[in-house]
């Protein structure tokens, strides 16, 4: 499985590719606001640290729109992603990009016919929201079970992205669902190193070894 960091933070960004473990970064026009920066150069220096897929969010609603957008990200950086929404002007919009050879990422999926949509029009990645699902009383991590059950009956290419992942339980169960990329927030990601039984074995080791080196330097200085 890969794991995606879900931010538009540099500083979480640069932590997360220092851990050694991040495949990419998804981005939305809400996690770009919160940076208050240029989002051209926000978006060049994110595809600049990390080198895998960079996800990068339209902002219009009509297809025509949707391509000039994709088509202008496509040039900010080889590794971006043009993210659009699972509508007919957003599948449309897959169409025109997928055409020129520029790979998209189709968001807000929530249902299986829809994801089924977009890997029928060539999406690179189709991102399940299973947050949101579980909000509304829904199964999130069975949708995911379904798409990636649904993509091996036909040999569909398109990558599963599980999206609106809450705490480490969420990566575990669409790793066991055969997502192929997990995105999450980076305290997600931070959160997947965690075990109180690290932390107490870790601080025993270490004490112990602190002992050690004070009984030698004892004995050391007795000599």
């Amino acid at each position: 499985m890969e794991f995606f960091v879900d931010t538009a933070s540099i500083a979480e960004i640069r932590t997360a590719q220092s851990w050694g473990i991040l495949d990419g970064v998804t981005t939305n026009p809400t996690h770009v606001a919160k940076e208050g920066r240029d989002h051209k150069a926000l978006i060049q220096e994110i595809c600049a640290i990390c080198p895998g897929p960079v996800s990068v969010e339209t902002t219009v609603a009509d297809a025509e729109g949707m391509v000039r957008e994709g088509e202008a990200f496509a040039t900010w950086a080889p590794n971006v992603v043009v993210k659009v929404p699972v509508t007919p002007d957003g599948i449309r919009a897959l169409r025109a990009l997928r055409a020129q050879g520029i790979r998209c990422n189709v968001t807000l999926v929530f249902s299986l016919p829809q994801a089924l949509v977009a890997a029928k029009a060539g999406a690179a990645y189709v991102s399940p929201f299973v947050g949101r699902l579980d909000d509304n009383g829904q199964d999130g991590i069975q949708l995911v079970r379904d798409i990636c059950a649904a993509y091996r009956n036909y040999g569909f290419e398109t990558r599963v992205l599980a999206a609106s992942l809450r705490h480490p339980v969420h990566v575990v169960h669409a790793a066991l669902a055969g997502a192929h990329v997990a995105t999450m927030p980076f305290k997600v990601m931070e959160q997947l190193f965690s075990h109180p039984l690290t932390a107490i074995g870790l601080e025993k080791f270490l004490a112990d070894a602190r002992a050690l080196q004070a009984a030698l330097e004892t004995r050391r200085a007795r000599v």
